[in-house]
């Protein structure tokens, strides 16, 4: 089995709003949701797309033999690749009920365990969501970072505790699901949350605590002064708010204002190891890849999440091959060029 017959297999298996299309570049779902489309025009996920398609790879080929190891170390952890499936939740109101989030987390989860890395968790508007994550997470051992919404204060600090209880290794928010809509329409509603809130929430534990959903320079600098160990660049792949830029762009200025005082993660229409090569040339530490880890799931279960991070491994490899790159510091902006 390979990955187009796992993505063949999801199409009978998604449901309506979901096309497994062979080029996941938000076209097909423009404005699908619920579903996997961006919000409003569509644009933000098809920019995300496209403008990673202006970064291209320069080859060298004269070099030392030597062993290519695309390993990466992070909050005490190691893994194949600098690569994390994305926090996807409410998967029954997006995709299909023949899986419900605790069953689609097992399969991530446990996929990436098997491929040697590790995925966010998400959360919903039904408790059974977030305890569902939190069931998986126990399953392997901790090897994965529960995501936690915007909610209100009390909330968020009790879901801490559920968080710590799992043994994950690191625990996430993202904060732009503060423009997630739907939520409200469930009776859930989520809010923006200050410096301060954020300091708050983050002093109620000892986990490295990641923010997701940064896309500027001040608010990459407010989550490191909040007291963040990381960030995601990560415009919530279109779905929270219409004409952004693309996270590859916004990336080389965030790095240059926060680099090396907190880890950074990027999503944002990452496909293949060639995209994941492009974002560690332009700083990122790691790269976080959502829609297709649910192909994967609803293709094949967790063999098709291990078989999609196992393509994803063999071509980041292929790349670094091609580019006279050993290890992931190896990689710099110098092995990239932008073109207009």
């Amino acid at each position: 089995m390979n990955f187009e017959d796992v993505r063949l297999k999801a199409k009978e298996n998604i449901g309506l709003y979901c096309k497994a299309c062979k080029v996941c570049n938000g076209i097909a779902c423009k404005g699908v949701i619920p579903g996997p489309g961006a919000k409003g025009s569509g644009e933000v996920f098809v920019r995300n797309y496209d403008q990673l398609r202006k970064v291209k790879i320069e080859m060298d080929t004269i070099f030392e033999e030597g062993d290519i190891d695309p390993s990466l170390e992070i909050f005490g952890k190691k893994f194949n690749i600098p690569v994390f499936a994305a926090p996807i939740g409410g998967v029954q109101i997006h995709y299909k009920d023949i899986y419900d989030d605790r069953t689609y987390t097992e399969a991530i989860v446990k996929g990436c365990v098997k491929a040697g890395i590790s995925g966010f968790t998400g959360d919903g508007e039904k408790e059974e969501v977030f305890q569902g994550t939190i069931d998986a997470i126990k399953s392997v051992n901790g090897m994965a970072i529960p995501t936690i919404k915007p909610w209100k204060k009390e909330e968020v600090k009790r879901k801490l505790r559920l968080a710590e209880e799992s043994g994950a290794f690191a625990v996430a928010m993202d904060v732009d699901a503060a423009g997630l809509s739907i939520l409200g329409k469930f009776g859930k509603v989520v809010n923006p949350l200050s410096t301060a809130d954020l300091k708050e929430i983050i002093s109620e534990t000892d986990l490295p605590f990641i923010i997701k959903g940064v896309m500027t320079v001040k608010g990459a600098i407010k989550a490191y002064e909040a007291g963040a160990s990381g960030i995601v660049v990560s415009n919530h792949g279109g779905r929270v708010l219409d004409d952004t830029p693309s996270t590859i762009e916004v990336l080389p200025e965030i790095v240059k204002a926060v680099g090396g005082k907190l880890k950074i993660f990027i999503d944002g229409a990452f496909r293949s190891g060639n995209d994941v090569f492009k974002a560690i040339a332009l700083g990122a530490d790691a790269v976080l890849i959502g829609r297709p880890f649910a192909v994967a799931v609803y293709g094949a279960d967790e063999e098709g999440v291990e078989l999609y991070s196992n393509k994803i491994a063999k071509e980041l490899i292929d790349v670094m091959k091609m580019t006279g790159t050993y290890t992931l510091n190896d990689i710099s902006e110098k092995d990239v060029r932008i073109v207009k």
